[in-house]
């Protein structure tokens, strides 16, 4: 917190945030519910989402909330920015963040902004206007633990530190020196985070550790696991196939089938009873001539070969229409496949996902990256996600996936797994209790805003994996915010592990102190550190050293285990 600059009006570093939905909520909640000394202002629009909880009730705990409908100078002259030392914009529009940014640079230039963006494209706008900016996307942070919760695997966390780059893993996946410590480990239902480490006879093999990614890429690492386990893998012409599904038309080919069969039996006949003999080559020249009535009459055939001559010129009268008829039909339907997505015949091993919004469109993407196939629905045919679903050959269903007949049209009964993401929680909710009647042993991924009640939600109905985006990356923004040294969240089971760097000053607690009073199994794990003046980082240093102001120690904590530290 030393490098926040106090406000002129209070001795507290002052702090602005901007949001109207889920994540302004739990974002002012955990910045509140922190030891840091701040003033807390909250700017909200007048109506914000009906279930987004009432930010009064944290007006008790110091907040300062206020209301307004447009993000300009004026209202952030009134919320008092000017001098403030921080400001986060969250709200789920791209647009009107940037330019809340720009009308922020109005009034305080020297300030340090924390902007949520679907698009992190615009990144490097927003720090021209601002150089001491992070751009986050909640979207981005939400979608790995989505699809690895469809796929039964661990979220595909890895991020590079000084020399080394660091991924999640099951312990089984990788040599016992890779491993750097132990998350979480599982007894029956029952998970244990940051535990000590286990001896080598009682580590499990489904273990989740943070490993070393050493001459390898970490994600390429994680892909090619998602891959293996998922059974899948990249097919270049799936799409093609998928379109020429949709070009057969069923009463058109068999017209096709039937006139081609006809010809060939006619031909054959012609070729048997006619007086001269023929070799393979001129049966079929004669054939094929006939068909196209190139034939003559000829008047001294036997009758059998004149009655097969006639069948034969008549089959293929028909013949050449239906055949350039099931050219144009086949050239529109492929071409209305490729463009719609449409659903071709019985899927199977796919994934349905409910919700094209900013998660729902990472989700999307990163299961079409992996190569599993996707249905989607959304209830709005101009959703976020829809056109990128449909450049990449995805069928969408526009309906209510809380009516049981929208899920039946996914062929839900068929799928792999379920993944439920939209913005609306009575429709998520819905959905999932309908896919679980529908097929108990379903896998069912499921987005709720209250972490609570997703939590009993999965344990009353048997919902694999249940979860609050904004709970999950409210942590990641409010320690952006502060300048608290945050490097990765990791997601485990419903806990999120924060990965940050923890600076020893002068005269504190840990100033004097043995690094292992910093390692508190179930709470702070020590990884590495650096002495004071020290560029390079000592990994899996010894417990006994004594800590000295200036040192700096790499953790993987709990939220509250490293604000206690940083504290």
């Amino acid at each position: 917190m030393s490098a926040l600059i106090p406000s002129d009006a209070d001795n507290r570093p002052h702090l602005v945030v901007c949001g109207a939905d889920a994540l302004v909520w739990t974002l002012a909640e955990e910045l509140a519910n922190s030891r840091h000394r701040i003033r807390l202002t909250v700017i909200t629009p007048h109506k914000i989402r009906a279930d987004v909880p009432d930010l009064r009730t944290l007006e008790a705990r110091g907040v300062e909330l206020r209301h307004a409908e447009r993000l300009d100078e004026q209202t952030f002259r009134d919320a008092g920015l000017a001098g403030a030392a921080a400001l986060a914009l969250v709200m789920p529009d791209d647009m009107v963040n940037l330019h809340a940014a720009l009308c922020a640079r109005e009034v305080e230039e020297k300030l340090r902004v924390v902007v949520r963006m679907f698009a992190t494209g615009l990144a490097g706008s927003v720090s021209r206007i601002f150089p001491d900016s992070v751009v986050l996307s909640d979207a981005q942070m939400a979608g790995p633990a989505f699809v690895a919760a469809a796929l039964g695997e661990v979220a595909p966390t890895h991020f590079r530190h000084g020399d080394r780059t660091l991924y999640v893993a099951h312990r089984a996946d990788v040599p016992a020196h890779r491993v750097m410590v132990t998350l979480a480990t599982a007894t029956g239902d029952e998970v244990t985070v940051l535990p000590a480490e286990p001896a080598s006879s009682a580590a499990g093999a489904d273990d989740l550790v943070l490993a070393q990614a050493v001459g390898t890429s970490a994600e390429g690492d994680v892909t090619r696991r998602l891959l293996a386990r998922s059974g899948r893998r990249r097919r270049p012409f799936t799409a093609f196939a998928r379109a020429l599904r949709a070009a057969l038309n069923r009463k058109l080919g068999v017209a096709v089938l039937i006139t081609l069969v006809t010809t060939v039996l006619a031909g054959a006949v012609l070729n048997v009873w006619d007086d001269t003999h023929h070799n393979l080559w001129q049966s079929i020249y004669v054939t094929l001539m006939t068909a196209v009535g190139a034939s003559d009459v000829e008047d001294k055939r036997n009758a059998v070969a004149q009655a097969a001559q006639l069948v034969l010129t008549v089959a293929g009268l028909a013949l050449l229409p239906l055949i350039t008829a099931a050219v144009v039909d086949g050239m529109v339907n492929a071409r209305l496949a490729l463009s719609q997505g449409r659903l071709t015949g019985q899927l199977r091993d796919h994934v349905v996902l409910v919700g094209l919004g900013n998660v729902g469109t990472q989700v999307l993407r990163q299961l079409h990256d992996l190569g599993v196939r996707v249905v989607a629905i959304d209830r709005h045919a101009g959703a976020r996600g829809v056109k990128s679903a449909q450049r990449r050959g995805i069928p969408v269903i526009v309906g209510d996936a809380s009516r049981e007949e929208t899920l039946q049209a996914a062929q839900l009964a068929t799928c792999r797994a379920l993944v439920v993401v939209s913005t609306n929680d009575p429709v998520n909710l819905q959905a999932a209790l309908h896919a679980r009647a529908i097929r108990d042993d379903l896998r069912v991924v499921l987005r709720l805003f209250d972490d609570d009640f997703a939590q009993r939600i999965g344990a009353a109905f048997d919902i694999s994996t249940s979860r609050s985006v904004s709970r999950l990356c409210a942590p990641v923004f409010a320690s952006a915010l502060v300048e608290r040294n945050v490097h990765a969240s990791i997601p485990v089971d419903r806990h999120v592990l924060l990965v940050g760097t923890v600076t020893v000053l002068d005269g504190s607690e840990l100033d004097g102190a043995l690094l292992s009073d910093v390692d508190e199994p179930g709470q702070a794990r020590v990884i590495g550190m650096s002495a004071a003046g020290q560029e390079w980082i000592d990994w899996r240093p010894d417990p006994r050293r004594v800590l000295a102001g200036g040192d700096r120690v790499l953790v993987v904590a709990r939220q509250r285990a490293l604000r206690a530290l940083t504290g």
